[in-house]
């Protein structure tokens, strides 16, 4: 068995959404420029795979979009609807900042068929575990409500797809994107044989969501596990967390699939959020969670791309990823990964350790570890 696939399609990145900056929407005294969410870190990644020759070590795969019935299962018609008549015109707004243009839809519809594909391959065997290069990006998406940059829901949609099909029971989603996984946490909220963990800098985006507090409803209750990081974390704060209640919560789920929303926006060179990893944070966490679906769950293992905005930083974290799922020899030199871990206020800080420490506390507590 090949040890790990790579899915991806040019579709994704003929996506654009404008020229809006950073902003949500232009304005009189906003010079137009390229959106922040652009197809240019993802294409650099898939050339740097090329250049290196990790991608000739990697299953490939360049499977259909996905289906309206697929996606029905996680979006509302009235959504869907909205969207392909705002595709056919002159575009929109997906709700809160996702913007879209004409063809837009085309390639969120392939994106999701990009995580459809990938967790059904390793759901089924076909592949230990897989990396799906998705744009847009998904985990902001709501079932009838498009968010930060996101038009669907990629691992929602591949995920209770997988389910109906009977291909998978438990999964637990972990989201490491530096801005809350609201998407997933929306769609599986009440259900107990999904667990979402979002690890984020806490009131980034969006300002609503992503507290402590917010665990799960009804028979849902204690599946869904927020730990909203401050600003200005760093390779300390994440290594504890991670250890201390990350991967231990996963574990005690018992998951058949473990799924990644793998956003690169905590790195120190993103400017949408404020934390500070390195390619070598990266690609140390995607070991911790390789580890732990060897130990729980036969090594079934699906990471999905979501945010991560510098075009120069997040192909050498991507790259550090994919190069720790397949395994492999190949790695690219990160000229900045030991200046960044040299920054000041990279080791765990008191104040950290006291947060991380109070939710492993209280969620042990609970029962759940």
């Amino acid at each position: 068995m090949t040890a790990a696939g790579f899915f991806w399609h040019e579709r994704c990145f003929w996506h654009d959404p404008g020229a809006i900056g950073v902003f949500s929407a232009p304005g009189e005294f906003l010079q137009p420029q390229p959106a922040s969410e652009s197809a240019e870190s993802k294409r650099r990644l898939k050339n740097l795979l090329e250049v290196s020759g990790l991608i000739d070590e990697l299953a490939v795969c360049k499977p259909l979009p996905a289906t309206r019935e697929d996606l029905e299962r996680f979006h509302s018609a009235r959504y869907l609807t909205a969207l392909e008549v705002g595709d056919r015109g002159r575009g929109g707004d997906g709700g809160d900042c996702a913007p879209y243009t004409p063809g837009s839809l085309a390639a969120a519809r392939q994106s999701a068929g990009l995580a459809i594909a990938a967790v059904e391959a390793v759901a089924n065997g076909e592949l230990q575990r897989a990396y799906a290069l998705c744009r847009p990006p998904g985990h902001h998406a709501e079932a009838d409500y498009g968010r930060g940059f996101c038009l669907l829901g990629n691992i929602p949609v591949a995920v209770m797809r997988a389910r109906a099909l009977g291909q998978v029971g438990r999964v637990a989603i972990l989201d490491w994107d530096v801005h809350h996984g609201n998407g997933q946490q929306a769609a599986f909220y009440s259900d107990p044989d999904v667990l979402t963990v979002s690890i984020h800098q806490a009131g980034n985006f969006p300002l609503d969501t992503g507290t402590f507090d917010e665990q799960g409803e009804g028979a849902g209750e204690g599946a869904c596990l927020n730990l909203p990081l401050p600003p200005g974390c760093g390779l300390g704060a994440y290594d504890h967390a991670m250890s201390e209640l990350v991967l231990p919560a996963i574990e005690a789920f018992e998951p058949e699939l473990i799924v990644v929303a793998c956003g690169y926006d905590a790195c120190a060179k993103d400017p949408l959020g404020k934390m500070l990893l390195n390619s070598e944070a990266f690609a140390r966490m995607t070991r911790q969670v390789r580890a732990l679906a060897e130990r729980s769950c036969a090594g079934r293992l699906v990471v999905v791309h979501e945010g991560g905005y510098s075009e120069g930083y997040v192909p050498l974290c991507g790259h550090a990823v994919l190069q720790t799922l397949a395994d492999s020899a190949i790695a690219v030199p990160d000229p900045q990964n030991e200046e960044i871990a040299a920054w000041a206020y990279q080791a765990l800080q008191p104040h950290q350790r006291e947060l991380i420490d109070a939710w492993r506390a209280a969620w042990a507590a609970a029962g759940r570890l």
